[in-house]
């Protein structure tokens, strides 16, 4: 009878601790940790990186993922080479200066294939060519910025240095110093232009850099030590970075909406809309064919040829040894 009794309490006991075991199991599913630093603070045209809490892109996939509000892309590519983030959300010129150095780094998506950025004046200083900059004071979001490396592009294609102007900074929002005649011309993006626009900003002359050197805008670039260490986290990441794109390119009124909520500048649900169509149609080749995120090759070598021969670094790059397309067989399929 002893035996029976223990047998029933010895049995209890085991399948209590299998369910309780079974249930922490369920309660802490282990979640992984990515943090990337981002060029700018969180503005409405990265809306897709914002919105996990409602839509889910990365958390179900296991993913907690934090940003970083950076001041250009050079923060972003400091931040990555601190240790301070795991993936840095930024410019070509960034890499090509950070490579220049003889860090060693990986590109892993092409997030914006269009290259957006501008230089903008009042269409009374007459300023509708890279020459035309000679001798004059142009604003730029942060001496590590895309804007500075694509006023710098501009500059040289003319034949001009940095020293044949003076470059000052004027912060994100840096339509104000121009409207106010502190600045002679500012360097900006497509969705500055747009929101410089709506802010009285008034007739503009723009010259576009793409017209000079067409590479994309903004890339994500881990450190080659992460990018061995994490291969399987990163694609899973990328999986899901492109499934949040995809959902803002589908669906951008909701986005704007929700940028109301968790972008900094996302105030004007209207302006939100604008910005973000903006944004999307810089995230794909063609109208007719996304391949969100391909990081081609040849285009990349281009620029890195062009920043080279333009003087800009001393070192001549191979892109193929940097690049490493993580989702190039899922598009292929």
């Amino acid at each position: 009878m002893r035996k029976i009794v223990c047998m029933i309490l010895c049995t209890s006991f085991i399948l209590f601790a299998c369910s309780s075991s079974s249930e922490d199991a369920g309660n802490n599913k282990e979640t992984e940790k990515i943090t990337i630093a981002n060029w700018s603070k969180l503005i409405t045209e990265q809306t897709n990186l914002l919105v996990d809490e409602e839509k889910g892109f990365f958390s179900k996939k296991g993913l907690e993922v934090e940003i970083i509000p950076g001041n250009g892309g050079g923060d972003a590519i400091k931040n990555i080479l601190s240790g301070n983030a795991d993936i840095a959300f930024t410019d070509p010129g960034s890499l090509f200066f950070a490579l220049d150095q003889g860090e060693k780094l990986k590109v892993i998506y092409n997030i914006y294939p269009q290259n957006v950025f501008n230089i903008v004046s009042l269409k009374e200083n007459n300023l509708t060519r890279p020459e035309d900059l000679k001798g004059k004071t142009i604003g730029v979001y942060s001496l590590s910025s895309g804007t500075r490396q694509n006023l710098l592009i501009a500059l040289h294609q003319a034949g001009l240095k940095e020293n044949d102007v003076k470059i000052v900074e004027t912060g994100l929002l840096n339509f104000a110093p121009l409207i106010q005649g502190q600045v002679d011309a500012t360097a900006a993006t497509d969705t500055g232009l747009y929101t410089g626009q709506q802010k009285g900003l008034g007739e503009v002359d723009v010259i576009e850099v793409k017209d000079y050197l067409n590479m994309p805008s903004d890339v994500f670039v881990v450190t080659e030590k992460y990018y061995k260490e994490n291969e399987a986290l990163l694609k899973a990441f990328l999986q899901s970075y492109k499934e949040s794109a995809e959902w803002m390119i589908e669906n951008p009124n909701e986005a704007a909406e929700l940028a109301a909520e968790y972008a900094i500048d996302g105030q004007d649900t209207a302006m939100n809309l604008e910005i973000i169509k903006l944004r999307n149609k810089s995230s794909i080749y063609k109208e007719d064919d996304y391949r969100l995120g391909e990081v081609d090759p040849e285009v990349l070598q281009d620029a890195a040829d062009t920043y080279f021969e333009l003087g800009l670094i001393k070192k001549k790059l191979d892109m193929n040894e940097v690049i490493d397309d993580l989702l190039y067989e899922e598009r292929e399929n």
